[in-house]
């Protein structure tokens, strides 16, 4: 299947490479210069995937997200940007991006995760179509014992894990009685500890259950993305669930 990518860029120079690898790789591509063009042209194409520049003159690629969050749009969006700090990546994500890569970027680094958010909305797509499935999971469902502790997978495909209770085929989730807004990232992330709780996953399972391509050990993405799950989960006056576990990856218990 040929994929079509929208990609947003001012910087001609990195568009025209960006453009022209992408369609060696066998995608169909629009290109445009500014955020203006990049909504125009996402309400007329419906891309299969949006690969958008942070910093863009007139409607910078956040508002570009914003907007298109706002009206549902939910196709799958790659930030590229040059601000490496975490605050200016978290507020990527905030927009609603799925992912990001940081400038100077490797052009397959680019490949690898616009096919890993490609993946994950087709699997979606098939979910949707086909019936609950069991989502990213390492295991279908958490056995009670050793290693684990109070998960369960309802035939419904609800995910409960201590007081957190997420709805997969709605791709909803709610801690006590309050529901989290989540990207689609953040729900995978979340879901994927939760049917694993009790359970440690080690860096690599998660990079490659989530994003499908283990981005090596120097990559701080899963970081942020756990710090920012986090802020939406953990939040004062609930106890804590999800625990880093140093030098290992994440856990999702209630200590």
């Amino acid at each position: 299947m040929t994929h079509s990518v929208l990609l947003a860029e001012d910087d001609r120079p990195i568009r025209t490479a960006l453009e022209r690898a992408l369609t060696l790789e066998g995608y169909r591509v629009t290109a445009v210069a500014d955020g203006i063009q990049a909504l125009a042209a996402a309400h007329r194409e419906r891309p299969d995937v949006i690969l958008l520049d942070v910093m863009m003159p007139g409607i910078d690629g956040l508002q570009v997200c914003q907007v298109l969050r706002a009206e549902q749009d939910r196709t799958p969006i790659l930030m590229l940007t040059a601000r490496v700090e975490t605050a200016d990546r978290i507020a990527g994500l905030d927009a609603g991006a799925d992912d990001y890569v940081v400038k100077p970027f490797e052009v397959e680094e680019v490949f690898a995760r616009l096919r890993a958010l490609l993946r994950r909305t087709t699997a979606g797509t098939a979910t949707d179509e086909g019936g609950a499935g069991t989502g990213p999971g390492v295991t279908d469902e958490t056995e009670e014992g050793e290693g684990s502790y109070d998960a369960r997978v309802a035939d419904s495909g609800v995910v409960e894990a201590a007081d957190l209770r997420i709805d997969g085929p709605s791709r909803r989730a709610w801690r006590g009685e309050r529901e989290l807004e989540l990207t689609r990232t953040e729900f995978e992330l979340l879901e994927l500890l939760a049917r694993n709780a009790g359970i440690v996953l080690d860096h690599s399972t998660i990079y490659d259950r989530i994003w499908g391509y283990d981005f090596g050990p120097g990559s701080k993405n899963l970081a942020v993305y756990v710090g920012y799950l986090r802020r939406k989960v953990d939040v004062p006056g609930n106890r804590p669930l999800i625990h880093t576990v140093r030098g290992v990856g994440y856990v999702l218990r209630e200590d």
